[in-house]
Parts: C-alpha cells; sequence; structure tokens
C-alpha cells in the first residue's frame, strides 16, 4: 500500500483503493491465522502454531489500518460524519463490530495475559470465529454488486472450520458426518 501510494498507483479514488486493500489485507491475515491449526492437524506440523500470535497481530494491525484510513481519509476525523455512518450504514457497524472484537484478543496475545487469564484465554480467543463471520459479512455488506470475491473468501472460511471440526469431533470420540 505505501508502494502503490508512492507510485501514485491508487487509480481515481484512492482512498477507497486503500480501505479495501487494508480490509483484504485484515481479512487475508484472519484466514491464515485460522489456517494455522488445520494445517497443524491435517500435516502434523505443531511448529506452525508458533506463528499465530504475530499473524494475529498482523490481522490487527491491517484492522486497524483500515479503521483509521475510514476516520482519517473518508471521514476527515469528523466525529458527526463518523456517528452518521455507523447510525445509517449496516457495513461500518458489522466492521465496527468485528474490530471491537479484534482489541481484546490484541491486548491478552502476550505469554503473561495468557498466564494471568488461564483458561479464560482460551474462552476469549474462540471469539475469534465470531470475528472472521463478521469480516466475511462486512466484506459481503460492502460490495455493491459483485461479491464473489467474499464468497471466496467465505468458502476459505467454512472449509477451515468444517476440517477443524471434523478433527475435534474425531479427537473427541464423536463420528464425524
Amino acid at each position: 500500500m505505501i508502494l502503490r501510494t508512492a507510485a501514485d498507483d491508487l487509480g481515481a479514488n484512492p482512498v477507497e483503493t486503500l480501505t479495501q486493500l487494508s480490509g483484504l489485507w485484515s481479512l487475508r491475515f484472519l484466514l491464515i491465522t485460522l489456517a494455522l491449526t488445520p494445517f497443524r492437524m491435517l500435516f502434523k506440523q505443531s511448529g506452525v502454531i508458533r506463528y499465530r500470535r504475530m499473524l494475529g497481530l498482523f490481522t490487527f494491525f491491517y484492522s486497524s489500518i483500515h479503521l483509521a484510513i475510514f476516520i482519517v481519509l473518508e471521514n476527515s476525523l469528523s466525529w458527526p460524519y463518523i456517528l452518521e455512518d455507523i447510525t445509517a450504514s449496516p457495513t461500518v457497524d458489522v466492521g465496527l463490530l468485528a474490530y471491537l472484537l479484534l482489541i481484546p484478543l490484541a491486548l491478552t496475545s502476550t505469554n503473561g495475559m495468557m498466564r494471568r487469564l488461564g483458561k479464560v484465554w482460551k474462552k476469549l480467543h474462540i471469539s475469534v470465529h465470531a470475528i472472521a463471520l463478521l469480516s466475511i459479512l462486512h466484506f459481503v455488506l460492502s460490495e455493491k454488486a459483485d461479491i464473489s470475491s467474499p464468497l471466496f473468501y467465505g468458502i476459505i472460511l467454512l472449509v477451515l472450520l468444517v476440517v477443524r471440526g471434523i478433527f475435534r469431533n474425531k479427537k473427541n470420540g464423536k463420528p464425524s458426518n
């Protein structure tokens, strides 16, 4: 995004392009983060899990950039405009909810917080699946006509959740359907 901005390669609507790119990279990093557990389960590669925290923080970083672009570039730090968008647009509401749910995950991603929170930490971080669903919904709502891209990412999320569910059921001794 920085290189494209420096090269003046953002098209006719640079703010929209930056919004789309930051949102897309947020979603991509979220799905990559979620893919690590199924990858570990399928290929018995436990070492990949050590990258999960870093990738989750990349997700939060790009989501923060996405929100900053919305607040600063789209709405010029005008709180009346921002509040109007929040009250009038389900797209903004869903995206903001997903972001607000990401904040506690980013704040509790340290080893110290994992120790302090114990079992609560795991329950808190399971909300990443809801965040992923909200992110896909935000993407669908943001598209005006062609929802093929959000559906593509939605299918990836569905596959990741199915693989995770199959392995979880096998681990618990339940037959998979």
